[in-house]
């Protein structure tokens, strides 16, 4: 009919009138400067291969590696068995009348659920986290750090340590122009801190790790990129990853007293990375806490320097990504800030209940005695000693090929070798309009089934060029993709010289 002519072409003529309400050019404009390299192009295009492979597409392989993301389960770890078993019967609580589980398995997920509203881990918690599990938190910050003392209260479980991360940035970002809050991160780092400060509009300090020292940090760095920022910015926060991420270098005591004495001169807010704190391989190397290093430095320190230190379930030897549990530790903070940052926290509800139950088994695990204790010491000491031959296995095949410098991987789960990249190549790749290691990783890609992230990503030295690659695969499989690699290098710079 005519009438329904009319309306169909008045709300048309209303639709294209209208357009979009929101659009690229009507969007926050602080969340298109966010990168994330290692979820990034390359691995969009990894998983274009893995669609084409599993249609019948023929390549020079059969299948994608995906050494670009530090997710050890996708790689073929195994879960802890005390850990699942303990899930398990959270989640499914008839379980524990069965005889298939051991007695400590039983009273821990007891424990667990009796702090869960209604018995149930699908009960909200506490916004800071359920209270017996931040006890537990404390008590083996106190064990970890030597008997310095821990408070429950100062801990908060958190999605993951990113989630601690961003909200720790929210708290300290303020200000505009010259007063507007800088932060200074390691380069190279990892991609969550370039992506929250973009998102929340802060500056970013970069200081640069000394990678001829294997990625050591040098305090007249530090110094430079300070003094330099105080001419544009305000910098605030000082951000620490250690063991290192992309770089894998485990911070020597000394450093780390040098670093704290550089916060309380300079008066910055000090954010300590440690979710890899049991990830260390290499001789002579050991994990000193931010915490403790600060606490044996005496009251001049203790008393005064604002600290927040960052632990998770997704790495070490446990590699439960998935799960997203993480806490982290706040010391000295002003009590009024503490109150903001419970509120800032509770908008959120409460971090996933079975990340915060997985938390509470990683920091206390079996006890000696207890049935699960020999199967539990068993998986943690095998896992990390496989990740400690294939760090090694890492830098030594690397570093036989021509053009490859890679230093040792001290901790962590990374290797962030140094690539050559012809002259020729690097025109190329400027002319597709791609920085030179995405144009080098992209190649790897689509030849070998490769995936590693570029070091671009991360960060770097003008003029250099790195990728980073995780050492998780297991070792048949490692061997043969640093092998692929070696002979996709050599290729390359034959091609491109």
């Amino acid at each position: 009919s005519r009438s329904e002519r009319a309306s169909r072409i008045n709300s048309n003529g209303l639709a294209s009138r209208r357009g979009k309400v929101l659009t690229t050019d009507t969007m926050n404009p602080s969340v298109k400067k966010v990168e994330y390299a290692v979820r990034g192009p390359i691995v969009q295009r990894a998983v274009e291969i893995e669609n084409e492979l599993k249609k019948g597409a023929k390549k020079p392989f059969s299948e994608v590696i995906k050494a670009n993301i530090g997710d050890a389960h996708a790689m073929g770890q195994q879960p802890v068995t005390f850990f699942r078993q303990v899930l398990a019967l959270c989640s499914y609580p008839e379980l524990l009348n069965s005889p298939l589980f051991p007695e400590d398995v039983k009273s821990r997920a007891g424990r667990i659920l009796q702090s869960c509203g209604g018995g149930s881990i699908g009960a909200y918690s506490a916004s800071q986290g359920i209270e017996c599990v931040r006890q537990d938190v404390a008590q083996y910050i106190k064990q970890r750090d030597g008997g310095i003392p821990c408070n429950p209260d100062n801990i908060y479980l958190s999605t993951g340590a990113s989630d601690a991360i961003v909200t720790i940035l929210k708290l300290l970002v303020c200000g505009e122009g010259r007063t507007c809050t800088g932060a200074m991160i390691p380069i190279p780092q990892y991609p969550l801190y370039s992506a929250a400060l973009a998102e929340l509009g802060a500056v970013q300090i970069n200081y640069y790790l000394d990678e001829e020292n294997c990625w050591s940090l040098n305090i007249g760095e530090l110094r430079r990129a300070l003094v330099d920022a105080r001419k544009h910015c305000n910098p605030r926060v000082l951000c620490i990853i250690n063991p290192g991420n992309p770089t894998g270098q485990v911070q020597s005591r000394k450093c780390i007293e040098d670093v704290i004495r550089f916060a309380a001169e300079e008066n910055l807010f000090l954010m300590a990375d440690e979710v890899y704190q049991d990830n260390v391989y290499a001789d002579g190397c050991h994990f000193h806490s931010f915490k403790k290093v600060l606490f044996e430095m005496g009251p001049q320190y203790s008393n005064t320097v604002e600290l927040a230190s960052f632990h998770s379930t997704s790495k070490c030897y446990m590699g439960e990504c998935g799960f997203r549990g993480g806490y982290m530790e706040v010391v000295n903070m002003d009590s009024d800030v503490k109150a903001q940052l419970t509120k800032l926290v509770s908008v959120r509800l409460c971090p996933p209940v079975p990340g915060q139950a997985l938390m509470d088994l990683v920091v206390n695990p079996p006890k000696p005695g207890e049935p699960s204790h020999a199967t539990f010491m068993k998986e943690r000491t095998a896992t990390l000693r496989s990740l400690a031959e294939r760090a090694k296995l890492t830098e030594q095949i690397l570093n036989t090929v021509p053009g490859i410098h890679c230093n040792p991987v001290q901790g962590a789960m990374y290797s962030f070798p140094q690539i050559t990249i012809p002259e020729r190549a690097v025109q190329e790749a400027k002319e597709k309009g791609q920085a030179p290691d995405m144009f080098y990783c992209m190649k790897l890609l689509d030849e070998t089934g490769i995936c590693v992230v570029p070091g671009s990503g991360f960060g770097q030295k003008e003029g250099t060029y790195h990728f980073r690659m995780t050492i998780l695969p297991p070792t048949d499989k490692l061997k043969i993709l640093l092998q692929k690699v070696k002979e996709f290098h050599m290729g390359f710079t034959e091609q491109f010289s």
